[in-house]
């Protein structure tokens, strides 16, 4: 029986924290790069940035479910 450290759903969890952390990492280089005057690439990573925004709320949701216990 696969231990539960390994579980799928324990595996997205982590999968999901490293796509918050690499979010927060774009974030801070977007500050530095805006700060030198590129508002251009700024931009064009925020544009980025909403987007795995608005993934992580789904992949969240998703966890959630499978988290669930069944008939629950």
């Amino acid at each position: 029986m696969p231990s539960p450290a390994y579980s799928l759903p324990d595996t997205l969890e982590r999968i999901y924290e490293n796509q918050l952390a690499l979010e927060a990492a774009l974030m801070e280089l977007t500050l530095l790069v805006e700060s030198q005057g590129n508002t251009e690439a700024g931009d064009n990573v925020r544009g980025a940035l909403h987007t795995i925004g608005e993934n992580g709320g789904h992949i969240k949701q998703g966890l959630a479910r499978l988290r669930q216990k069944p008939g629950a």
